[in-house]
């Protein structure tokens, strides 16, 4: 998960994500982003590459924490984010995973046990289940429970986290790297790469002044956490890539997450408001969200201007990272392309 999401969690008790399909736009030629109308749910799902995948064991690779880690056995795979079983699932190894983390709620994880309360590992749940190899971010935590598994003589590879479209092809080649599947990692990349380059097509060129202005907010309304992104938040290079610009960085908020106040809201001043599904329902929809302090008095909440893309995806800048660019160009700017 996320850095910026694990902080946001300092906030909350617990953050529950969760895929939902996102809004489809209805069209004019307005370049201001777009109402979003519902449509049906898209299946959640990820697509594993074909054929499978074989690996050839063993493998050494250096973890992101410095420390150098063999793999022997990937029969029992455990991945501790839902970004990290994204990614083993789609390589085509998903049979060999046996748990999953809490944002990992894909289809084809759905059933597979949590081994995590809230976001933290619990050390006893993975090694209850036999791992040969467990992978983890280094937001991963608490440190005990790493150490705990290590002590255990379990195989545990640190990766580093994703936070731009930057990190996508280094994180599917580090996972597979370390799971003796590089030829099938190759394979990902390029169809990934491939799948975001066709996704970033047809975004309208506008010179920065004229880009719709996108605030990221975070939103747990069960917990009173109402917070707008900024520099470090991970959405700016998502935004960015669909033409857009990211409205809190923009009006120069340089932290990650910052406490909604009716006064920076009104400095980002955005065009449109992207949430995660969970978290609009959150605060019971678009009428809710329109009562957080700030929000109607938005150009965004003037016009109703809500981008709502699933959590469990929406930071992963994983496989489905070009389903999230075409959700948001698509809710941004609807036929007006």
């Amino acid at each position: 998960m996320p850095r910026s999401l694990r902080i946001a969690g300092a906030w909350a008790a617990a953050l529950a994500l969760g895929l939902t399909a996102c809004a489809a736009p209805d069209g004019d030629a307005s370049p201001q982003p777009r109402k979003a109308a519902s449509r049906d749910a898209a299946p959640d799902r990820v697509e594993p590459l074909k054929g499978g995948a074989e690996p050839e064991l063993p493998t050494t690779v250096t973890s992101a924490d410095g420390r150098r880690v063999t793999v022997r056995d990937t029969g029992r795979i455990v991945p501790l984010t839902g970004s990290l079983n994204e990614i083993v699932f789609t390589l085509g190894l998903g049979e060999n995973v046996v748990a999953r983390d809490i944002t990992a709620t894909f289809e084809q994880a759905a059933k597979l046990p949590v081994v995590t309360r809230a976001h933290d590992v619990s050390a006893e749940s993975v090694l209850s289940l036999k791992p040969t190899v467990v992978l983890a971010d280094t937001t991963t935590g608490p440190a005990e429970a790493i150490d705990q598994i290590r002590d255990a003589g379990v195989p545990l590879v640190v990766f580093d986290p994703a936070k731009s479209l930057d990190d996508v092809s280094p994180r599917i080649g580090a996972v597979a790297k370390a799971l003796g599947v590089e030829k099938a990692g190759a394979e990902l990349t390029r169809r990934t790469e491939e799948r975001i380059a066709a996704a970033r097509e047809g975004i309208p060129a506008r010179p920065r002044a004229k880009k719709p202005r996108v605030a990221f907010l975070y939103l747990r309304g069960s917990a009173s956490v109402y917070l707008l992104g900024g520099r470090d938040s991970g959405a700016s290079s998502l935004l960015e890539a669909a033409g857009a610009v990211d409205a809190g960085t923009e009006s120069g908020l340089t932290k990650d997450f910052t406490a909604i106040t009716s006064e920076a809201l009104a400095k980002a001043a955005p065009d449109a408001i992207l949430v995660m599904t969970k978290g609009l329902k959150s605060v019971d929809g678009v009428d809710g969200l329109l009562k957080v302090p700030g929000v109607a008095e938005t150009p965004a909440g003037l016009d109703r201007r809500v981008v709502s893309v699933d959590d469990g995806v929406l930071l992963n800048y994983g496989p489905r990272t070009d389903q999230v660019l075409k959700s948001l160009v698509e809710q941004v700017y609807g036929d007006a392309k």
